[in-house]
């Protein structure tokens, strides 16, 4: 998709575009009001600085929007605005053995009791054991220190998905 495709986009063409890499809908809708963007390097700019002003309740919002790391049954099915782009990012637990994906799905469940939302990583390039890792070392957490790490980790998903759209 070209900038010009994103910038002359009707609101709910772009509302779908942009909802495609993070579904946080004050994100979405302050990056239709930012249009029209001059290059790449203004559009993430601008995400960016919209990521800044965001409230942990667009945070949540937006992790709604990603299945479970190992999840990959649900992927498809309830995922299907960001599935092709979260099979890709979690290529890593496609080839996982059973018993790392077995602990994933207990970590995650741990987990997302512990916080209230889902673990949150930017996927993309990491093993499934190093995700296992990334899960065993985050959860003992305090939820403030976490809600942090996975807003940051939103950030980076978000810029990459902005980067493979363009």
């Amino acid at each position: 998709m070209s900038l010009e495709q994103i910038n002359k986009a009707s609101e709910v063409q772009a509302y779908s575009i942009f909802e495609s890499c993070c579904c946080a809908p004050n994100w979405v809708n302050q990056m239709i009001k930012a249009r029209p963007f001059n290059d790449a390097v203004s559009l993430l700019k601008v995400s960016q600085n919209i990521f800044l002003q965001l409230t942990e309740q667009d945070y949540l919002k937006a992790f709604t929007g990603h299945p479970q790391i190992g999840n990959l049954a649900t992927l498809h099915k309830k995922y299907a605005n960001t599935s092709s782009t979260a099979s890709h990012e979690q290529s890593g637990m496609s080839s996982a053995e059973k018993e790392v994906l077995e602990e994933m799905v207990e970590l995650n469940q741990i987990y997302l009791q512990k916080f209230g939302f889902i673990f949150i990583v930017c996927a993309s390039g990491k093993s499934a054991l190093q995700m296992l890792e990334l899960i065993k070392s985050r959860i003992g957490n305090e939820r403030l220190y976490e809600l942090k790490i996975a807003s940051d980790e939103q950030v980076k998903i978000t810029t990459l998905r902005l980067e493979k759209l363009l």
